[in-house]
């Protein structure tokens, strides 16, 4: 009993003369282990293109239009184009800010592909707040009416698809000159619209 009391006395006074030296060990280690936390270099992350703001569909993208943003790869969509992809390409549908932009939300290709033997036709309709209920892929009649009365209504194109609304200037101008919009028609509707838009007011009928 007497040599483990004693064995027990060493033992004690061994790690009591050297606590000191222990807990240096212990903070050492803690800072060191800091520091490799610290060092340890920021997760890999892609840079994807995403909405600065709101754009409804028909938006022709500018680059006021696109913000670039950090994903990290496993978040990044399917699909995510890139600048030289996107500018003046035509939103397919409204796409809100901050998300990224992607092939689907774009119109494909040229704006006639799916119509064969047509042509894209601006039109000028005198109503901005008729273009603004429009999507791309409605259905719609134009109407040429006399502004003076003296000729009745005429229908110059028939159920012709939208295929693009090009976004008005900042300016508020397309509150005085109406809206525009691009449709897919014959050469021959296309010649009946441009020659009804020089002198007579445009306005649509929506199709379901």
């Amino acid at each position: 009993m007497n040599r483990l009391a004693l064995l027990r006395r060493r033992v004690r006074r061994t790690v009591l003369a050297r606590r000191r030296l222990l807990a240096a060990l212990a903070a050492g280690t803690a800072v060191a282990a800091g520091l490799q936390a610290a060092a340890a270099p920021p997760p890999p992350t892609t840079t994807v293109l995403t909405a600065a703001h709101d754009l409804p569909g028909g938006t022709v993208v500018r680059a006021s239009d696109l913000v670039r943003t950090e994903f990290t790869p496993a978040s990044v969509p399917a699909g995510a184009v890139t600048a030289a992809a996107a500018l003046g390409r035509t939103t397919a549908a409204p796409v809100r800010a901050g998300e990224p932009l992607t092939d689907v939300r774009l119109v494909s290709g040229s704006l006639l592909d799916g119509y064969p033997g047509r042509v894209a036709a601006p039109v000028r309709i005198g109503d901005a707040g008729a273009v603004d209920l429009l999507r791309i892929g409605d259905r719609v009649d134009v109407v040429a009416a006399d502004p003076q009365g003296r000729a009745p209504a005429t229908v110059v194109a028939y159920d012709a698809p939208v295929v693009a609304l090009p976004r008005g200037g900042d300016d508020g101008a397309a509150l005085t000159t109406g809206g525009l919009l691009v449709l897919a028609v014959s050469e021959e509707t296309a010649a009946d619209l441009a020659g009804a838009g020089v002198s007579r007011y445009l306005s649509v009928l929506i199709r379901h």
